[in-house]
């Protein structure tokens, strides 16, 4: 069992380097394999609660979906059935005060919106503490992992496959990757 961190290692104020941050999905497709997009633009910050532990915001633009498809995968994508980018341009996320504990792990919940649905989640991962850059900066990271399940944000679509089963899974496993800048 790891002991939560006294001090809080990841205190004051940063800013998500977007050049060096990735947010990504992966979600089942046809059953057999993973199929996985990400999004460009990411933006966000860390900041500390009174007690110093990290609480992290950030939002990604749905415009920014990535994917890799022979058909024109990413305009469906950015269409009602999914996203519906024109009326909810922002994927945005909200955390409470997140628990950092001695091993490098970091557990977070908070508010994640999509096509202006809010749904509370919990995201666990690893944190590195700060340590100084060549150019007189200060870095830290957080790698975070949660699954949700599309269709509470209004993401029905589906194609049912020949032989039963659908061709896209439900469940869809959400990472970020953060590198952060000390303000």
């Amino acid at each position: 069992m790891s002991a939560t961190v006294s001090i809080n290692a990841l205190n004051g104020t940063y800013a998500v380097d977007a050049d060096h941050s990735t947010a990504a999905f992966a979600v089942r497709h046809m059953g057999i394999s993973t199929f996985r997009g990400s999004f460009a633009g990411m933006s966000g910050s860390v900041g500390s609660d009174e007690q110093g532990r990290p609480v992290i915001t950030g939002s990604v633009p749905v415009e920014g979906v990535s994917v890799k498809s022979p058909i024109d995968l990413r305009t469906h994508l950015l269409g009602e059935d999914f996203f519906d980018a024109q009326r909810h341009p922002q994927i945005t996320f909200a955390g409470q005060p997140a628990d950092l504990t001695t091993d490098g792990t970091i557990t977070v919940e908070g508010d994640l919106t999509m096509r202006n649905v809010t749904r509370r989640v919990v995201a666990t991962g690893s944190w590195t503490a700060p340590i100084e850059d060549p150019f007189g900066g200060v870095r830290a990271a957080i790698e975070l992992k949660t699954t949700v399940d599309r269709r509470d944000y209004g993401m029905t679509w589906n194609m049912p496959l020949p032989k039963g089963g659908d061709a896209l899974g439900n469940q869809v496993e959400l990472t970020v990757h953060l590198e952060l800048v000390a303000a």
